[in-house]
C-alpha cells in the first residue's frame, strides 16, 4: 500500500508570481528530482518534488489539466487546487518530451478512473431516493478520498458530501425485496469502505516513522545525485549562464592579456633601467678609478707644491737678504756720490779762485 514513484527526472522548478501572474519565480536553486507517484489504494496520480525537506511541488493530476510546452526545454501546467501554475526547465528537449508524454498518459488514466467512479455512483442512484425525500449519497470511492494522507479529511469534504447511513425510516416497507437487498449490500459496501478507510488511516499513522526514514533516505540520495550531476548541470542546463560565463571569461582573458602586455612593457622598462644602471655602474667605476688617479696625482702635486713653497720661502729669504744688501750698497753709494759732489763743488771753487 501507499504511493510509489513510477517515473522520475530532473528539472529546475518555477512557480508563477502570485502578484503579477506573468513572471516566473524559481523555487529551487538547482535542478531537483521531479517524480510521478501512483497511489493504488486511491487510484490517483501526483507530481511531487522535494528541495531538501521542503515540498516545492505537490500536484494531483486531474483530467482537466493540460501540460503545455512553451519552448524546447520548458513546460508548464496549471493546478487549480494549489491556485498556481508550475513551470519546469529541463536540460534537453528529450527530457521535456518524455515528461509531457507521461503527463498525458497519467492524465488519461485519471480520466478513466473518474469515469469509472461516476458510473459506479450512477448505478447506486435509484428513483426511490427522490420519492423517499432522503438525500442518500453515493458511497465513498477512491476518487472521493483523493489527496495526501494528511489531506484525506479535506479532500473527502471537497469531492463528495458525507453520506448518512440509511435507516429503517429512509427505506419504506413498500419497496421490493430486491431493492432492500440492494441497499443492504450498499450499506455493507459503505461499512467495508469505511473500514478500509479507517485501516488505511491507521496504517498511514503507523507508517509515519517509516515515511520519515524514506524521506531522509530520499534526501540523502537527492543530495548525492546533486553532487554527481553538478558539473553536468553547469554544462547542459543553463545555456544563458554558460554564454554569460563565457563572455566573462573572454573579458577576463582580455583583461589578463592587457595586464600581461603592461607587465611586459614594465619588464622592458625594467630591463632598460637595468642596462642604464649597468652603464651608470660602469661610469661610476670608471669615475672612481679616475678619482683615485686624480687623488694620487693630487698627492704628488701636493708634494711638489710643498717643495715649491719651501723653495719659494727660501727664495724670498734670499731676496730679502739681497734687498738688504742692495739697500746698504745704495746708502754707501749715496754717501760716496754726495762726497764726490762736494769734491766737485770744491774743485770748481778752486778753479774760480785761481
Amino acid at each position: 500500500m501507499g504511493e510509489q514513484p513510477i517515473f522520475s527526472t530532473r528539472a529546475h522548478v518555477f512557480q508563477i508570481d502570485p502578484n503579477t501572474k506573468k513572471n516566473w519565480v524559481p523555487t529551487s536553486k538547482h535542478a531537483v528530482t521531479v517524480s510521478y507517484f501512483y497511489d493504488s489504494t486511491r487510484n490517483v496520480y501526483r507530481i511531487i518534488s522535494l528541495d531538501g525537506s521542503k515540498a516545492i511541488i505537490n500536484s494531483t493530476i486531474t483530467p482537466n489539466m493540460t501540460f503545455t510546452k512553451t519552448s524546447q526545454k520548458f513546460g508548464q501546467w496549471a493546478d487549480s487546487r494549489a491556485n498556481t501554475v508550475y513551470g519546469l526547465g529541463f536540460s534537453s528537449e528529450h527530457h521535456l518530451t518524455k515528461f509531457a508524454e507521461k503527463f498525458q498518459e497519467f492524465k488519461e488514466a485519471a480520466r478513466l478512473a473518474k469515469e469509472k467512479s461516476q458510473e459506479k455512483m450512477e448505478l447506486t442512484s435509484t428513483p426511490s431516493q427522490e420519492s423517499a425525500g432522503g438525500d442518500l449519497q453515493s458511497p465513498l470511492t477512491p476518487e472521493s478520498i483523493n489527496g495526501t494522507d494528511d489531506e484525506r479529511t479535506h479532500e473527502v469534504t471537497q469531492n463528495s458530501e458525507p453520506r448518512a447511513e440509511p435507516t429503517q425510516n429512509a427505506l419504506p416497507f413498500s419497496h421490493s425485496s430486491a431493492i432492500s437487498k440492494h441497499w443492504e449490500a450498499e450499506l455493507a459496501t459503505l461499512k467495508g469502505n469505511n473500514a478500509k478507510l479507517t485501516a488505511a488511516l491507521l496504517e498511514s499513522t503507523a507508517n509515519v516513522k517509516q515515511w520519515k526514514q524514506q524521506l531522509a533516505a530520499y534526501q540523502e540520495e537527492a543530495e548525492r545525485l546533486h553532487k554527481r550531476v553538478t558539473e553536468l548541470e553547469c554544462v547542459s542546463s543553463q545555456a544563458n549562464a554558460v554564454h554569460t560565463h563565457k563572455a566573462e571569461l573572454n573579458q577576463t582573458i582580455q583583461e589578463l592579456e592587457e595586464t600581461l602586455k603592461k607587465k611586459e612593457e614594465e619588464i622592458e622598462k625594467l630591463k632598460q633601467e637595468i642596462d642604464n644602471a649597468r652603464e651608470l655602474q660602469e661610469q661610476r667605476d670608471s669615475l672612481t678609478q679616475k678619482l683615485q688617479d686624480v687623488e694620487i696625482r693630487n698627492k704628488d702635486l701636493e708634494g711638489q707644491l710643498s717643495d715649491l713653497e719651501q723653495r719659494l720661502e727660501k727664495s724670498q729669504n734670499e731676496q730679502e737678504a739681497f734687498r738688504n744688501n742692495l739697500k746698504t750698497l745704495l746708502e754707501i753709494l749715496d754717501g760716496k756720490i754726495f762726497e764726490l759732489t762736494e769734491l766737485r763743488d770744491n774743485l770748481a771753487k778752486l778753479l774760480e779762485c785761481s
